[in-house]
């Protein structure tokens, strides 16, 4: 079993900074990747950043130049540091692990609120 806890969502004001951290525990096979969705009301959940092998990085075009994802390895935590915040970033972030054993297992935190007011 492996639980992602996810922390660092906020009330902030447009132009403003935040910090998300995730911690990911319990059995945990070969991280395939490490990942930041999001979802705001009434839309679908969307990819903001992954990082996977060799810290490779991937980002939607919405986020790219304003928002960084980084990981430490050793911990097993993923960060999420995003700058320049918008109104329209405002949504709840969720944490994605996925690894590989015998399958695939993906994995998901409970989210963590981020609102950006104008």
């Amino acid at each position: 079993q492996v639980q992602l806890v996810e922390s660092g969502g906020a009330l902030v004001q447009s132009g403003g900074s935040l910090r998300l951290s995730c911690a990911a525990s319990g059995r945990i096979f070969t991280i395939d990747r490490m990942g930041w969705y999001r979802q705001a009301p009434g839309e679908q959940r969307e990819m903001v950043a992954e990082i996977a092998a060799r810290d490779k990085t991937t980002y939607a075009d919405a986020v790219k130049g304003r928002f960084t994802i980084s990981r430490d390895h050793a911990k097993n935590m993923v960060f999420l540091q995003m700058n320049r915040l918008k109104p329209d970033d405002t949504g709840v972030y969720y944490c994605n692990l996925l690894a590989v054993g015998n399958e695939v297992y993906n994995y998901w935190g409970q989210g963590t609120q981020v609102t950006v007011s104008s």
